[in-house]
């Protein structure tokens, strides 16, 4: 039998959406063997996830089922196995050894080819395994029907169950892998190095663990942190972008004249007995008690199960000091042998809990009001106000970032001013992937998307830079269109019209060219914003508003309807109407806010709404 890797667990296994289905199909098939999936097969291309997922399911089938008889081999130590059974003639004490597993997990089957006698043996064992129940999962680097040489009863039994894929991870999971791997290293890396590592075109999970080895490998040596342009240059070039409460019993607590079974019998139920009374679950101690040997480990069992209890307490108190007292599915909190679903419960909560960078004091929109394009103020008012928005989302377009952010940070503090219970969210597309990344590591990606979902006002900086980005460009997407059709706000920026976007999607762009694009310039002349520092998040309790945003998701199609637009420059000097009904007499500054091509069509698809204070001028313009 192959030793098992005690790091590969469920715990060091990062999720994402090319292994979801994998992971997820595993887990329940380890928690229920012979109930779900049988067989389970999981293929992939090499390095990218099928040992260690096998490895975890080996090991989550030993903890929560003891009793089990569980084992894992390789395919070439299957055959080594066969091979020296044939030559000492005891083929079928292996065929019966194995036959007498509750759990096989068997990795790398595409080696049996050219191998009949073991294809035989296994085919036979497959057969006595499922007829009774017991629980077969299969490896391979390509689904059944590709294995070359492999017998059609074979095939035919190994497509007989669950058949699941393991994908390439994309851009955001592979960055979250390389910090779970140097945190398991115990090491750290500086900024942008686990996304420098993450756009190396590895061929493959174990691969992109070899760049870390290796960035991990000169920091080690030469005692100073790897920095981002560093780690490129090394990689080379890239084309594109305890014990418990109970002490030790047993055999020891026996009368005299008990047998040695009723003992440690007495022992289990004794402790069992215990924790029902306080309303947790004993059935797996319950379980034990009813076979018919005795523990290997009778007081490390006990204990890790008062462990298990405590942190159960532990995590009942955390889901209170959160607000969320629930206790989910019924029973999961006073059950030990269901402590990872209360983990990820516990992990949920706290993500909807989890608050976004405060604003902090400053100015709002009325103080800034003189550093910035009128149109841009007006905009950001409208858009703010308690009545539903003409225009969202409004898109600055400006080259200077931090002007813009100003002019954000401005309307945020107007809004919260006027609705100090409304929930603001202003960050840059870095900081919002970031946020993504982190969420997917801590595997809590579905809470991360409802406390995004419950932001009135959403702000965005630096919207270009979602080009860089792969799922986040997407989970962006997706978060626009559930706040716009609940009626929320969104303010962006970036330092190009939505038309000359480079790498973004379509969708995305279409979106943001049927709000209001507004040219903010650069910013003027002894401009200095306040340095960002990085604000205390504030927490926000979604409660009804986001059961409420769900419904309405989930009820209306998105969708938005592109405003008619006069999109023609007015010819001569004179007074010009603006967005707002608000003459402008200054034709300089109307020249300002207007592109300096020469007199043309424009701009090419964004909207943009023109009233004249003068139909009949109107009318006498559009038939010139």
């Amino acid at each position: 039998m192959t030793e098992l890797d005690p790091k590969l667990t469920f715990d060091s296994f990062v999720v994402g959406p090319a292994n979801r289905l994998a992971t997820a199909a595993a887990r329940r098939t380890a928690e229920s063997p012979g109930t779900a999936y049988n067989p389970l097969f999981i293929y992939s291309a090499s390095g990218l996830g099928k040992s260690h997922i096998m490895h975890a399911m080996a090991q989550h089938a030993q903890v929560g089922h003891p009793s089990a008889k569980v084992r894992y081999q390789t395919t070439e130590g299957y055959l080594d196995e066969l091979a020296k059974a044939l030559s000492q003639g005891s083929r079928d004490a292996l065929r019966s050894e194995y036959q007498s597993l509750d759990i096989l997990l068997l990795d790398d089957v595409q080696f049996l080819t050219g191998h009949s006698e073991a294809q035989e043996m296994l085919l036979r064992a497959l057969d006595a395994m499922t007829g009774e129940g017991k629980q077969i999962i299969l490896a391979s680097d390509r689904p059944p029907a590709d294995i070359n040489g492999l017998d059609e009863r074979l095939v035919s039994r190994f497509s007989g169950g669950l058949l699941v894929d393991i994908a390439q991870p994309e851009y955001e999971t592979r960055v979250a892998i390389v910090r779970r791997k140097a945190e398991q290293r115990g090491a750290t890396l500086e900024k942008g190095v686990a996304e420098a590592i993450a756009r190396f075109p590895f061929l493959n999970v174990r691969e992109l663990q070899g760049g870390l080895n290796k960035i991990l490998a000169i920091q080690e040596l030469e005692e100073a942190q790897v920095t981002a342009d560093e780690a490129r240059a090394i990689l080379g070039p890239v084309d594109g972008l305890g014990d418990g409460a109970g002490g030790e019993q047993g055999d020891s607590g026996a009368a005299e004249g008990e047998s040695a079974a009723d003992a440690w019998r007495r022992s289990l139920l004794a402790v069992a007995e215990e924790f029902e009374s306080k309303g947790y679950s004993a059935a797996r101690l319950r379980k034990l008690v009813e076979g018919e040997q005795r523990p290997e480990d009778l007081a490390g069992l006990e204990a890790r199960y008062r462990a298990q209890v405590a942190r159960l307490e532990e995590i009942k108190n955390q889901l209170h000091a959160v607000g969320e007292p629930w206790a989910g599915p019924v029973g999961l909190l006073e059950d030990p042998d269901r402590l990872e679903e209360a983990e990820a419960l516990l992990a949920a909560a706290s993500e909807r809990k989890r608050g976004f960078p405060a604003l902090g004091e400053g100015p709002d929109l009325d103080d800034v009001a003189e550093l910035f394009p009128a149109l841009a103020v007006k905009a950001a008012k409208q858009l703010i106000d308690g009545g539903s928005p003409d225009y969202n989302p409004v898109v600055l377009v400006s080259p200077d970032g931090p002007y813009t952010f100003h002019l954000m940070e401005a309307a945020g503090r107007s809004l919260l001013k006027n609705s100090p219970e409304a929930t603001v969210a202003l960050v840059s597309v870095p900081e919002f992937a970031e946020d993504f990344i982190r969420a997917l590591g801590e595997g809590v990606v579905g809470a991360w998307r409802e406390r995004w979902w419950t932001v009135d006002l959403l702000m965005v900086s630096d919207c270009h830079e979602f080009a860089a980005t792969d799922r986040a460009q997407n989970e962006f997407f997706q978060l626009f269109e559930a706040i716009s059709a609940r009626g929320a706000r969104i303010f962006l920026s970036c330092d190009r019209r939505p038309s000359a976007l480079k790498g973004i999607d379509d969708r995305l762009r279409s979106r943001f060219e049927a709000g209001l694009v507004v040219d903010a310039e650069e910013s003027p002349e002894g401009f200095t914003p306040p340095v960002r520092s990085d604000p205390e998040e504030v927490g926000h309790a979604p409660g009804d508003a986001l059961i409420q945003a769900l419904d309405e998701v989930i009820d209306l199609s998105f969708g938005g309807a592109l405003i008619p637009a006069l999109e023609r420059r007015p010819e001569g000097d004179g007074d010009v109407g603006g967005l707002f009904s608000e003459e402008v007499s200054n034709a300089t500054a109307v020249e300002n806010r207007l592109p300096k091509e020469g007199r043309r069509w424009f701009p090419s698809p964004e909207t943009v709404v023109w009233e004249w204070p003068d139909l009949d001028e109107l009318l006498a313009e559009v038939e010139d």
